[in-house]
């Protein structure tokens, strides 16, 4: 493990993240594709009602888990392991269960509403995300 005295906080560009984020979408949809057939192998009744809800749900948390483990069990998943980002709090150690719970909880609502949270980064002085800064979180590229 590298110690964060090791680490040189620079922030990475912006489609550097983008990058990171679209090769982490690529892996998250495999992650919830094969959390899905595991669904509707229990759940066999896809005409119910709650039958959407329920999925969604359960797709919503699978990610949720996926991301926030990694978050806080070294600061990076497998994208971010291969673009060398961590994720890191806001005074340089490790992110805590509840800022990495959230960071994530932000991200999907910044990320749903067109964006925005995203394109905050063209505004921050620092360049982070807003869900990020809310969240007490900053990206850092290792060197």
């Amino acid at each position: 493990m590298i110690s964060p005295k090791t680490i040189k906080t620079i922030t990475p560009r912006f489609w550097r993240r983008i990058i990171c984020m679209i090769y982490e979408f690529l892996l998250l949809v495999s992650v919830l594709f094969i959390s899905g057939f595991i669904f509707h192998l229990i759940y066999h009744d896809t005409e119910s009602p709650y039958f959407r809800p329920i999925f969604q749900f359960y797709l919503l948390s699978i990610a949720g888990i996926y991301l926030i483990w990694f978050w806080t069990h070294g600061g990076q998943t497998l994208a971010m392991q291969t673009w060398k980002l961590r994720i890191v709090s806001s005074n340089g150690e490790s992110v805590n269960k509840w800022q990495a719970i959230a960071r994530y909880f932000l991200a999907i609502t910044s990320i749903s509403i067109f964006g925005c949270g995203l394109f905050w980064a063209f505004f921050d002085r620092e360049g982070q995300f807003l869900y990020d800064r809310l969240a007490g979180t900053k990206i850092i590229a290792i060197i």
